[in-house]
């Protein structure tokens, strides 16, 4: 039998864990306990997006993430590309769409007002299949573009083998794979080319739909990744998460100075977007020309995109009523913050907190027929100062906290129990060490 201590103690771990879970959620969460009983009584909450096959694998682990706190919601993603998830959002088909390539012009004006929120940062990767030779292919933006415009055929033409000394290249006809389906992917690659290439600007420019010069298509990133892998002399462009996830050999690409090849990484994504944040509009604002492409930096990898989620800033016809609509905001607020740990996992890179804010002011200014569906916090650091620092009148200490450290001098708690108490909070973000 428990000594009365015993059960003292596992009384306090429990009304602490209580008092947690009941107080310290954060506002984008599912609303409460009894709001998720209550849906689940209800039904399932159904969400649905489309769009990008760039952001596929981290929506569908976000999917099954977010389910496990938010059980009563679910995330149904198609996976059809840029083009077609901007289609639908301009329908209002489905709650909200992801898109590599930010809108154009007249996508705007089709779909006034649309809020645009990053969701992640992905490198794109040249993936080839060339026996014999394995790894280390360098290659520059003039061979891509020569690849692409059809004027480079051969793998051992003098502007690849050039740069790749001790390489031993066959006299082989180069296979180009690319997207057959308006893709954001497709967007960002062919803006690299037109941002390196004037002959690629001048004859094909960039888009999610290019009239390509050369090679043969297939549909999504799988497409293309399928195209490769059963064709021997293939090149083809696809997310460096496909290319890790399909076991595929990537090339190094020369970066935006010039001075070095660099491999696709998180880490060389990561490099060619630390400087953009600063420059970045407001998410009610157009995205038009922001791209990462060719950044400078020794490690910078060239092509380097967001991702980003497109939502119509009134949810009243996209969204089945008002709670509908809170949800589906507290979901993409979940997205650009919470789940942004689960990135790197898949070799996406998180988007910075500046980043995060720009995502979480936008779902603020979003409304349901006039009313605003997002109260959570519109900064990450504001999140962590509220915390800290509570209103006049209200207790500086927490009496929680208070009631943990109660027990601690009573000796009901252990030393070692109050370090992982400690410990879980640090973890959790609700104590902030700097």
């Amino acid at each position: 039998m428990e000594s009365r201590d015993a059960v003292t103690r596992r009384i306090a771990t429990i009304a602490l864990i209580a008092v947690l879970v009941t107080s310290l959620l954060p506002a984008y969460t599912s609303g409460g306990t009894m709001q998720a009983a209550q849906a689940q009584e209800a039904g399932s909450v159904r969400i649905d997006a489309a769009g990008a096959s760039f952001a596929f694998p981290l929506m569908d682990l976000w999917r099954v993430k977010y389910a496990e706190t938010n059980p009563h919601v679910a995330l149904n993603y198609q996976s059809i590309g840029s083009g077609g998830g901007v289609k639908q959002h301009i329908e209002k088909t489905v709650n909200f769409a992801a898109s590599d390539a930010p809108l154009k012009d007249s996508e705007y004006e089709r779909a006034p007002g649309s809020i645009t929120i990053p969701e992640m940062i992905g490198a794109i990767s040249l993936v080839y299949n060339l026996p014999g030779v394995d790894a280390g292919l360098k290659l520059t933006g003039d061979a891509l573009c020569g690849i692409y415009l059809g004027e480079i055929k051969k793998w051992n033409d003098p502007e690849i083998a050039g740069h790749n000394p001790g390489v031993d290249l066959p006299d082989d006809s180069i296979f180009v794979a690319q997207r057959s389906d308006g893709s954001g992917t497709t967007f960002a690659f062919t803006s690299y080319l037109a941002k390196v290439c004037p002959e690629w600007e001048e004859k094909v420019g960039a888009g999610k739909s290019v009239q390509w010069p050369a090679g043969r298509g297939a549909p999504g990133n799988e497409g293309v990744a399928g195209l490769i892998k059963t064709t021997e002399g293939a090149i083809g462009y696809i997310t460096l998460a496909y290319a890790f996830q399909e076991g595929m050999t990537a090339a190094a690409v020369q970066n935006g100075d010039k001075t070095n090849f660099v491999m696709p990484t998180p880490d060389s994504a990561s490099d060619a977007s630390g400087g953009a944040a600063p420059t970045l509009p407001e998410a009610h604002e157009s995205w038009r020309g922001v791209d990462l492409l060719a950044a400078p930096g020794e490690n910078s990898y060239p092509i380097t995109s967001f991702s980003y989620l497109i939502i119509h800033p009134d949810l009243d016809g996209s969204a089945r009523n008002y709670d509908h609509a809170k949800e589906i905001a507290n979901l993409i607020a979940w997205i650009i913050t919470d789940g942004q740990q689960y990135s790197e996992d898949l070799l996406y890179v998180p988007i910075s907190a500046p980043v995060q804010n720009i995502g979480l002011e936008g779902l603020s200014k979003i409304t349901y027929q006039g009313q605003p569906v997002y109260s959570g916090p519109t900064s990450v650091a504001v999140a962590a100062e509220e915390s800290e620092m509570p209103d006049s009148g209200e207790e500086l200490i927490p009496s929680w906290v208070k009631t943990l450290f109660g027990f601690y001098a009573e000796g009901v708690i252990s030393d070692a129990e109050l370090i992982s108490a400690l410990q879980f909070l640090i973890q959790d973000g609700i104590i902030i060490v700097e």
